[in-house]
C-alpha cells in the first residue's frame, strides 16, 4: 500500500521596503527547497486564519515589524515535495528594522522584482510578487 500524499495550506508574505523586496535563501538543511530563493512563507497550521498565519510567519522567520495588508494579493496551487499546496500571498510593508533569520534561512538581501525573478525559479511566486508589488499600502 502507497503512502497518500498530503494536502498543505501556506502563506507566502511579499515584504516591501519602498520597492524593494525581501529575499531568503533556504537553508541548506531544509526539508523543501533547500539553497532556493524564495519570499517569506511557512505553512498554515490546523485552525489557525491565513491573516493569522501571515502575521506569525512574518515575525518568526525576519524578525520583522510589518504593516501587512489584510487582504490576500493572490492564491494559487503549488507543490511541495510531493504534496500538493494551496498558497495565499500577502503583501507587507517593513519599516527600518533589521531582519533577523531563523535558521529555516541562511541569507536574505533586499531585491528589485527583476532581480526576484532571476534568483527564484518558482514562476508563480514570482508572478505573485509582481502582483504584490502593483498593490499600494492603501489598497
Amino acid at each position: 500500500m502507497t503512502e497518500a500524499a498530503h494536502f498543505v495550506a501556506a502563506v507566502v508574505v511579499f515584504v516591501f521596503r519602498g520597492d524593494r523586496l525581501l529575499a531568503l535563501r533556504r537553508a541548506p538543511t531544509a526539508d523543501a527547497a533547500p539553497g532556493e530563493w524564495e519570499a517569506l512563507s511557512g505553512r498554515v497550521m490546523p485552525g489557525e486564519q491565513p491573516l493569522d498565519a501571515a502575521r506569525r510567519e512574518a515575525a518568526e522567520e525576519s524578525g520583522l515589524r510589518v504593516t501587512l495588508l489584510p487582504r490576500p494579493v493572490v492564491s494559487y496551487m503549488a507543490k511541495r515535495n510531493a504534496d500538493d499546496m494551496l498558497v495565499v500571498a500577502y503583501r507587507a510593508e517593513a519599516p527600518g528594522d533589521d531582519v533577523a533569520l531563523s535558521d529555516e534561512h541562511d541569507d536574505w538581501r533586499w531585491v528589485s522584482l527583476d532581480e526576484f525573478a532571476a534568483i527564484c525559479r518558482f514562476a508563480r511566486l514570482v508572478d505573485a510578487a509582481r502582483l504584490a508589488a502593483a498593490l499600494t499600502a492603501e489598497a
